[in-house]
């Protein structure tokens, strides 16, 4: 997965998310949401990391599926922090645009690597 485009998108989409939650610290003194949306908007790219080198095939899986997750909630604080307020459209809009695209390639990560670890357990083992 050298240099993916999941492994680049989640860490560029991460640089955006500090910038936010400095934003609505600083700017908005918001901190419970900023907290948040730093917490799930940075742990996708950390988990698409740790799933790099996982143990194993159900490892990996399951690495990108708890990063599937963390992506949807943030795609929940994105919107909630923008419908409350604090965040201007254009940078949620982008935002947003940028979640959507993670959790499509997650979506299709998780997906493919499901139905390629069911293929290996049910070819025998010569």
């Amino acid at each position: 997965m050298a240099d993916s485009i999941l492994k680049t998108k989640s860490y560029h989409f991460a640089i955006r998310i500090v910038r936010l939650a400095q934003m609505l610290q600083s700017d908005r003194m918001e901190f419970v949401l900023s907290r948040q949306i730093l917490r799930s908007g940075t742990s996708i790219g950390a988990l698409v990391r740790e799933a790099e080198f996982g143990q194993s095939k159900a490892d990996f899986v399951h690495k990108m599926s708890i990063a599937l997750k963390e992506a949807n909630e943030t795609h929940y604080w994105l919107s909630l922090i923008f419908d409350t307020g604090y965040m201007e459209e254009n940078l949620s809009v982008s935002l947003k645009k940028d979640c959507e695209e993670i959790i499509s390639l997650l979506v299709s990560t998780v997906k493919t690597s499901k139905k390629s670890l069911k293929e290996k357990e049910r070819s025998p083992n010569f």
